[in-house]
Parts: structure tokens; C-alpha cells; sequence
């Protein structure tokens, strides 16, 4: 599988890998930018602007985007997080240069102000219907309670109050910084023609400004607390924990990565046979998530508001064995088995390899084969799980509950 690399002259980088025994070609637009590089005066514009990116560009209308896309018979989306902001869509190969345009094109938006009004009034209910969600309503307070004063702490949705006091030459000033052309990279994934690929590039994005702006990414130092937020209409308890864990350039990452599974996977894992089936907790899992400059385990459970404190009172007691006696090499040959399985069935799909790709580039620079992924994997020894939990072991350190209860004690 070749890998071609390449800077245009304005700075936008493309990163590719062929397949040719691929049937389809995945190609985005990852744009280093989130709601961690948002101002308060600005909370929000991010996911708005994700928005805006589909109401219509100089050449094309909304109509024209959604139509244009259907034609090609493209699998298409984006998103936004706390770090990026991705454009993509998968096709037939003989579609790319129609898909290359227009996933160009849609990244210089016309930003109306009567689009910009209308899809405010969207964003608005979108921030009251996620509002209603226990789930999110834990994971946003979980992520700003642990990342107080930290620019992770942002929310990516912002709030109704920052959202509605948006302006549209606000949301052109935040667009003409952050998707400048040094600060975004072009990422296709299976069958395709690099010299096509490349022409095609250059043609539609060639003549974008350039600039990289700065992004600080010091390592935050959450403080911790329990945070209870009552929601009367909930039948079962939502519970959110962070904890300090490996940031993206960490040599122990993927020792982390393994260590979530271990402990917390959905299936097989020591809060799976803990808690769940027991029938203690309806759900308990344990995730590890990278950002740049710093990194944090998720615990997210749910369970009757009764059983919460001795729930938390069982995962503390998990944490602690796993802190004090580390892990087995039979737990870490099965999760080492799931996370190779998991590496090797998402790579068999060009639209799976897109998003390794252009996150290993947007967070280290570097470029991954499946089997580099697999080596790494392979790699990690329990003693590497053992240094891991000296500079993070697990603890409750954040924990967010939505759900009937007023109160909450977690074990120390």
C-alpha cells in the first residue's frame, strides 16, 4: 500500500495511502480546529460553523450539496469534537474528482446572514434536545468540571446563551484563522490515482490563505470533585469519572488503550463480570481518550439510583487491585486480541483507514501501516502496564451523576 505525502505551496498538507484492491475511495478534510480553540465570547462555533459548511458556498447552493453528494452516491458527513473538525466522504473511484470539489468547496462557505440566522435557531434546539439526554448532560459536565480553567473543558456544542449571542462576522472572523490552508490536511484512503489525487488538490484548494495558527497544549492538571446534577424524570442513575491518563504523544498510550479494555470493555472485562452480569449495573465500561498535550480515562456507568454508591464502591475496589497488582498476561493476550481484531476489520474499509490515517497525522505527524498499528499493540508487556499505572493509575478523581439522586459519596 503506497503512502505519498505532500505540501502545497499555501501549506495545506495531503496525506494518502493506495489500495488498488479496494473498491472505493474515502477522502477528508481534517481541520485542526474545536471547541478548544474557541474564546468564551465564541463558545460554540465550531459545531456551528460544521453547520454553516452545508448551507451553501459561491458555486454551489444547499440544495446543490445535498444533491450533488446523493448523485455520486456518497456516504458523506462531518463532524466536530474538542480538536477537529472533519469533512468526508466515501465513493466509487471514478467520483473522486466531483467529491474532492465539492468537499473543497463546502469548506469556503458563503456563511448568509439568513443562513446563518436559520441554522442558529437549528443549533438551538439541537443544544435543548442534547441538554435532555442524561448521557450528554454527564459527559459535558464530567468534561468541563475535570478540565476547569483548561481550553478541554470547552463545550463543543457551547451554550444556548454563547450560541444565540453568536454573530455571523464572529463566526467569518474565527473561519478565515482557523481554516487556513497550513492548518488543515487532505486524507484519502483506497483506490484512487495519487497523480489524479494530487492535481485535483491543487486545482480546488490551491489558492486557499495560508496560515497555521498556534494551538497551546499544556497538560492539564484537573483538581477533581463530585459534581451531582438531580434530574427527577430518570429512572436510573448516570454516573461520568475521569481521570488523568496518557496525552496523544505519550510512549505509553497504547498500554493505556489496552488497559481500558482490560478493565473496562464492554464484554469480558473486570467490570463486565463486577458489574454488569450480576446484574449490579445495566452498563459499566472504561474508555481512554487522547488529546493533544494530555489524555484522560472515561468510566461511564448506569444503574439503579440505589445501587450507585456500592457500585462506585466495587469499581473502587477494582481500580485498587488493578493499581496495587497490575494485570494478568492472560487478561492482556485477550485484550491485546480484541484491539488487533478491532485495528484489522476497521482497516478492511477505505472509510476506516481515512480516520487512522488523519488522526495519527493531526496528533503525532506520523504515518501508521495496519501493521505498524499491530506491532505497537503487540508490543505493550504487562510491565509496561505496570510504569503506566505509577504515572496514571486509575482513581475516581471527576465524577459527574445526573439522575434521581441529590447526593453522592465515591470512595476515596
Amino acid at each position: 500500500m503506497p503512502f505519498h505525502e505532500l505540501r502545497l505551496a499555501n501549506g495545506l498538507q495531503i496525506i494518502a495511502e493506495q489500495s488498488p484492491g479496494m473498491h472505493s475511495v474515502a477522502v477528508g478534510f481534517f481541520v485542526r480546529t474545536g471547541s478548544r480553540d474557541e474564546t468564551p465570547a465564541v463558545s460554540g462555533v465550531s459545531h456551528f460553523l460544521e453547520h454553516m459548511a452545508f448551507k451553501g458556498t459561491a458555486r454551489h447552493s444547499a440544495d446543490d450539496v445535498n444533491r450533488v453528494f446523493d448523485e455520486l452516491g456518497a456516504k458523506y458527513n462531518a463532524s466536530t469534537s474538542e480538536e477537529q473538525t472533519i469533512f468526508y466522504a466515501a465513493v466509487l473511484p471514478e467520483y473522486l474528482p466531483k467529491t474532492l470539489d465539492l468537499l473543497a468547496d463546502i469548506l469556503r462557505p458563503q456563511l448568509r446572514q439568513d443562513d446563518f440566522d436559520m441554522e442558529k435557531k437549528v443549533i438551538l434546539e439541537e443544544i435543548g434536545m442534547y441538554e435532555d439526554q442524561p448521557s450528554h448532560t454527564a459527559y459535558e459536565t464530567g468534561m468541563q468540571t475535570h478540565f476547569a480553567g483548561h481550553s478541554l473543558g470547552s463545550s463543543v456544542l457551547g451554550s444556548s446563551a454563547s450560541v444565540a449571542a453568536l454573530s455571523s462576522e464572529q463566526m467569518r472572523d474565527y473561519h478565515q484563522e482557523r481554516y487556513a490552508a497550513g492548518n488543515i490536511v487532505l486524507v484519502a484512503a483506497g483506490n484512487f490515482d495519487w497523480d489524479e489525487l494530487r492535481s485535483l488538490a491543487e486545482a480546488a484548494c490551491g489558492s486557499w490563505p495560508a496560515g497555521e495558527p498556534p494551538r497551546p497544549i499544556p497538560e492539564a492538571h484537573p483538581q477533581g470533585g463530585v459534581t451531582v446534577v438531580p434530574k427527577d424524570n430518570c429512572q436510573q442513575q448516570h454516573v461520568m469519572q475521569l481521570a488523568a491518563a496518557p496525552p496523544a504523544d505519550h510512549p505509553l498510550r497504547h498500554a493505556a488503550e489496552l488497559l481500558s479494555v482490560i478493565v473496562g470493555d464492554d464484554t469480558g472485562s473486570r467490570f463486565f463480570w463486577n458489574l454488569v452480569d450480576p446484574g449490579y449495573a445495566e452498563s459499566a465500561d472504561l474508555g481512554y481518550n487522547e488529546f493533544d498535550g494530555s489524555g484522560a480515562y472515561f468510566c461511564y456507568m448506569t444503574c439503579p439510583p440505589e445501587e450507585t454508591e456500592t457500585n462506585l464502591q466495587r469499581i473502587q475496589e477494582a481500580y485498587d487491585d488493578v493499581n496495587r497488582n497490575g494485570v494478568s498476561e492472560t487478561e492482556l493476550k485477550q485484550a491485546r486480541s480484541k484491539v488487533l481484531s478491532r485495528i484489522v476489520l476497521r482497516s478492511e474499509r477505505p472509510m476506516g483507514r481515512l480516520g487512522s490515517l488523519g488522526m495519527n497525522w493531526l496528533y503525532r505527524k506520523e504515518y501508521c501501516t495496519v501493521a505498524d498499528d499491530l506491532k505497537a499493540f503487540k508490543a505493550v508487556t504487562v510491565e509496561d502496564i505496570r510504569k503506566l499505572l505509577e504515572l496514571y493509575p486509575l482513581k475516581q478523581q471527576t465524577t459527574v451523576a445526573v439522575g434521581p439522586l441529590k447526593t453522592l459519596s465515591v470512595p476515596k
